[in-house]
């Protein structure tokens, strides 16, 4: 399904800290080791990646615009703005491109507040639940997406 296609991955507050934190709920995947599994299964597809991550809501939004004119599609793990941010929300609507929600963990087995995304509303679909492996099936799904335009 080589389709020449770049995604940008987008990585929200705390992800940096990913085999440290609560790695009962996350696991032991680092973020460099999960840009590069994601890098690895998009050179099989015919996707180049942009893989980022930021602490910073406003710069989330800017490189979310910036989107909309240089990538193909989205997938994104906004961590806890994914619960909160209207802004990431309508930068997502804004780009008019296809976007992946994906969480490591199952959020609805989770506390309350975290059952709530500003995301899923327009997001093409979401994976959550399946650690590391739900970015490879975001991928898996933009892919398929963007083939089909």
């Amino acid at each position: 399904m080589a389709i020449d296609a770049s995604i940008l991955v987008l990585n929200g507050p705390n992800l940096n800290m990913l085999g440290v934190r609560e790695p009962q709920i996350y696991g032991s995947t680092t973020i460099d080791e999960l840009e590069a599994a994601c890098h690895e299964r998009a050179e099989r597809l015919g996707l180049t990646v942009d893989f980022r991550q930021s602490n910073h809501e406003g710069e989330l939004v800017s490189w979310i615009q910036q989107a909309r004119t240089e990538n193909d599609g989205i997938v994104i793990n906004a961590g806890a703005y994914t619960h909160t941010s209207v802004a990431i929300m309508d930068a997502l609507i804004l780009s008019e491109l296809p976007v992946v929600e994906v969480h490591l963990s199952n959020i609805f087995k989770r506390e309350p507040i975290r059952h709530h995304s500003h995301i899923s509303p327009v997001a093409t679909g979401m994976i959550c639940g399946f650690g590391p492996h739900g970015y490879l099936l975001a991928l898996d799904a933009v892919a398929t997406i963007i083939g089909r335009d």
